[in-house]
């Protein structure tokens, strides 16, 4: 059975852990009323604030004040939560995140709702979800295109299944990268620019 997020760091290469507070991860967990996933906040805190191969972006911390992951998912979600035009699409019960995730109606940020975690610069937007197709804490993507999709997995072979290159940000998603994993580390103050980095060879 593969360890995904062993996998993850594997091809992301060595850590930086430039925010690692467990204090801070308590404190989001606290405001938004339940328990972030363990191999989520391990790959936050080893990389974030990220972009990875120039379009998927992990780009903010709770520990990070001018990156705020708290203040980053409140905004998204109000935004979610205003922005339901969706619901009145005729929806196939597979692309309808009300059956993805067996709930009479989708919220963002809260408890029992979709949490924001990731998004690409192509307009997919990731989310962790209380439950995708029975599974607890599975992943949930709206992609550019205004589909959704359910992925009964845990982050990190999310994460490692898109970065192979699988269809996993939406529909028509898939872009394999041969080569080393690009790593751009995102500012996090006003006189700091963006550090790019790559991580081990991948055979591919």
């Amino acid at each position: 059975m593969t360890d995904y997020l062993q996998a993850v760091f594997d091809m992301l290469g060595p850590a930086e852990n430039r925010y690692a507070d467990p204090a801070a991860w308590i404190r989001l967990e606290q405001e938004i009323g339940r328990s972030l996933p363990a191999d989520y906040k391990a790959i936050v805190d080893a990389y974030a604030p990220v972009q990875l191969n120039g379009h998927l972006g992990l780009s903010s911390h709770p520990a990070c004040a001018w990156r705020n992951l708290g203040e980053e998912i409140r905004s998204d979600a109000e935004g979610w939560n205003e922005w339901r035009a969706w619901e009145d699409d005729d929806l196939e019960p597979a692309a309808d995140p009300r059956v993805i995730c067996n709930r009479p109606q989708i919220t963002f940020g809260t408890p029992d709702g979709l949490i924001p975690l990731a998004n690409t610069d192509q307009g997919a937007a990731i989310f962790l979800a209380p439950e995708v197709d029975g599974f607890s804490d599975g992943i949930v993507v709206q992609g550019s295109e205004g589909d959704w999709a359910g992925h009964p997995m845990n982050f990190a072979e999310w994460l490692y299944r898109y970065l192979i290159g699988e269809e996993m940000a939406g529909w028509d998603s898939a872009a394999l990268y041969p080569g080393p994993v690009r790593l751009e580390y995102l500012p996090t103050g006003p006189d700091q620019r963006t550090r790019e980095v790559y991580g081990p060879e991948r055979g591919m």
